[in-house]
């Protein structure tokens, strides 16, 4: 009998960068995400498949059990990642993967790859419920990160999303303003090393505190924007905010600058969607510039 899991993508509105520093965030669960399917098979190994949304295999691996080392894999650096994580699963649950039972995983996007949407906490959320274990732990072990992407994985709606020392602080609300159908999503055809972008955070010398403080205030009155002209003053607010802190111009000044509406960057900068405020006029405007995924609000947002 197959075992089935499934998580949610994720977007984040508000506190990039700084959610690192205990900012409050505005996360959004996407209508996109993964599904991991675990069935029994009578050969002791592992057999890894991961599927594309277009229906294509991307990854393929075959793992020796209990021992979790690679036997054949279509790439080896993936293979060792997936090695990784199912081992930290072991270290919180010992008996993870000991039987004498094999089994053949398939996992499969309903978005696009290279958007960016949560290929990675996805994937360690299945694996976490999978394995029964805690995935901020199995997280922190692995990739790295504040743990909102987790946080939208399993979520029914938005959430304010606050790291602590040694806890996460979740609290669901509604986002869902009366200009919903004036917000869209636009994908930048290229995906950002988060990693990398963090670094590049973590070098500026900057007073924590105070951007944490306004970050978060930020948050709180983005959330309860009444009209899209306070919405988008706001959102050009924390745009300028961390343009000074990370010491770089703003995405809507380096690549949309005769756009009407307002560009905000969405998690790392650089790479991924961002959120633009528009009207019917606004997918016509990034085709013409050759972006061509542009989501509105209701299509992408759970």
């Amino acid at each position: 009998m197959a075992k089935e899991f499934y998580s949610n993508g994720k977007l984040l509105l508000t506190g990039e960068y700084a959610v690192l520093d205990g900012a409050e965030a505005l996360a959004l669960p996407t209508k996109f995400g993964q599904s991991l399917s675990v069935t029994p098979s009578n050969e002791p190994k592992l057999s890894w498949q991961s599927f594309n949304v277009d229906g294509s295999c991307w990854f393929t691996a075959e793992l020796a059990i209990p021992e979790l080392k690679i036997i054949t894999t279509n790439d080896f650096k993936v293979a060792e990642t997936l090695t990784l994580i199912l081992q930290q699963v072991r270290e919180q649950n010992p008996t993870f993967l000991m039987d004498a039972t094999g089994y053949c995983i398939k996992t499969v996007l309903t978005f696009e790859r290279n958007w960016g949407l949560g290929t990675s906490s996805t994937l360690i959320t299945n694996i976490a419920l999978w394995g029964q274990v805690d995935p901020y732990q199995l997280l922190q072990h692995t990739f790295g990160g504040s743990g909102y992407d987790l946080a939208c994985a399993t979520a029914k709606t938005p959430l304010i999303f606050e790291l602590k020392k040694k806890s996460v602080r979740i609290v669901p609300t509604v986002f869902k303003p009366v200009f919903a159908d004036k917000l869209f999503f636009v994908y930048l055809n290229q995906k950002q090393d988060s990693r990398k972008a963090i670094k590049n955070y973590r070098a500026q010398p900057i007073a924590k505190t105070e951007l944490v403080r306004r970050i978060s205030s930020l948050t709180h009155t983005i959330l309860h924007a009444k009209t899209l002209d306070e919405f988008e003053r706001l959102l050009v607010e924390h745009e300028q905010l961390l343009s000074e802190v990370l010491q770089i111009p703003r995405v809507q000044t380096r690549l949309f600058p005769d756009f009407e509406g307002t560009i905000k960057s969405l998690g790392a900068w650089g790479g991924d969607f961002v959120l633009a405020t528009g009207n019917e006029k606004t997918p016509g405007y990034f085709l013409a510039k050759g972006f061509h995924t542009v989501i509105p609000f209701e299509h992408m947002v759970l």
